[in-house]
């Protein structure tokens, strides 16, 4: 067995996973983001260990999809947001082997994603997607010729911080980036600009269902901005398949709708249908895109489709 763990700023989500990553049982634990990483990390291990208690399985080794900038071959959080306090820094590989005896690995949460849904979730055998989440941020990875590409500086499918979106200042420095329209942050401050009231993304999603114009205009230019970025994505690469994940895809026919109206008006120049998914695990894409790093790290030359790797660097998430 293989657990993949998914540490977000909220949750910490551990799956342990057969060798074809079905999962054999899961839980999901707060994370305690305020007391620093020995404590985060502490609470993913007493996750794992019980999960083993639980299913007497036999551990081979444990991938950690987490939040922020990380150095995969390190092992370690190079950068984090504000939201962790003692994470940026820390060592969570030799942490967890050290606890643990087997093997870790670590990687961004948008990239195990990615492996997640490419290895067992709605994209599972296409060589070709760009997987996107949208959820506190906008988080993107590509995946081309059936391996995850980062590209020669780790920024490869990263459709978040793409420019051309309007003129809003971005988190990351840059002004008119897709994440000023599409994430959870952004859908809330521009709901909150249109009515004075302050709510969550989910309580816009929520006024959305029911009828709120303000609500629906913010998901339709929210919507748009995800079409035009995969537009963008078709005319350089190619790339006609998109798995959508995050926060803000739980209301999956809020987001839907709009890009589907702006993708009939502006088809791709090939011609193509892009194809436009939601992820099929859930809550579980992370933490099975984790355990898909593990196994193929642990048998780099098995069967697994999530064994294939091309410059393997890492980008910050866009995700809490």
């Amino acid at each position: 067995m293989v657990a993949g763990v998914d540490i977000g700023g909220t949750t910490t989500q551990v799956a342990l996973c057969r060798d074809d990553l079905s999962v054999v049982d899961r839980l999901e634990v707060p994370t305690p983001a305020a007391a620093g990483g020995a404590a985060m990390v502490g609470a993913a291990l007493d996750a794992v260990r019980l999960l083993l208690d639980r299913t007497d399985a036999r551990l081979l080794g444990v991938g950690v999809g987490a939040a922020g900038l990380v150095d995969a071959r390190a092992g370690r959080i190079l950068v984090a947001s504000d939201s962790f306090r003692g994470w940026a820094g820390f060592a969570v590989t030799a942490t967890v082997e050290r606890a643990l005896g087997v093997p870790a690995f670590l990687d961004n949460d948008v990239n195990a994603f990615l492996r997640g849904e490419a290895a067992a979730g709605a994209v599972a055998g296409d060589p070709y997607v760009l997987g996107m989440t949208l959820g506190t941020g906008v988080g993107g990875a590509l995946w081309l010729e059936g391996a995850l590409y980062d590209g020669p500086h780790g920024a490869a499918g990263e459709i978040g911080h793409v420019p051309g979106f309007g003129d809003l200042p971005c988190t990351c420095g840059g002004r008119g980036h897709l994440e000023t329209l599409a994430s959870g942050r952004a859908i809330a401050a521009r709901y909150g600009e249109r009515t004075g009231r302050d709510l969550s993304a989910r309580d816009v999603a929520g006024a959305a269902g029911a009828g709120d114009p303000d609500a629906l205009a913010v998901y339709e230019e929210a919507g748009a901005g995800v079409a035009r970025a995969m537009l963008v994505t078709a005319g350089l690469l190619d790339v006609t398949t998109f798995v959508i994940g995050g926060g803000v895809s739980r209301s999956w026919a809020l987001v839907e709708q709009p890009i589907r109206r702006t993708l009939a008006a502006e088809p791709p120049v090939s011609g193509h249908e892009l194809r436009v998914l939601p992820a099929g695990l859930g809550g579980d894409a992370v933490a099975v895109g984790a355990a898909a790093r593990a196994r193929a790290e642990l048998d780099p030359h098995g069967s697994s489709p999530a064994s294939g790797r091309v410059n393997d660097e890492n980008r910050p998430s866009a995700t809490a």
